[in-house]
């Protein structure tokens, strides 16, 4: 069982909604329904709360309209480039101005 910070596990009619995850516990909130986001807040050892989430079920997290969207677009609207595909993009320049010289 891989514990995130945002997952949603149902047990019986509990949600169980984990608010922090840090080294040594889980800060998380107890909830009738998940869609009101009212409840209580809790903390426990990972230990007491992979116990308590034992027979529990992982509520798929739903995106959003807007991050769907997102999503759609064409990869050549996004302007913004990891580090590897910048230098790949470079390495054409580069090679033609060693090419020069």
């Amino acid at each position: 069982m891989k514990l995130e910070q945002g997952q949603i596990w149902k047990k019986g009619e509990v949600y169980y909604r984990i608010v922090e995850w840090a080294r040594m516990h889980i800060e998380y909130k107890q909830m009738k329904d998940p869609a009101t986001k009212e409840g209580t807040f809790h903390q426990l050892s990972k230990k007491e709360f992979c116990r308590l989430l034992k027979g529990a079920e992982l509520i798929p997290h739903i995106k959003s309209a807007a991050l769907v969207d997102e999503d759609e677009q064409p990869e050549d609207d996004d302007l913004l480039q990891s580090d590897e595909e910048s230098a790949f993009a470079m390495k054409p320049e580069v090679e033609d101005q060693e090419f020069i010289r």
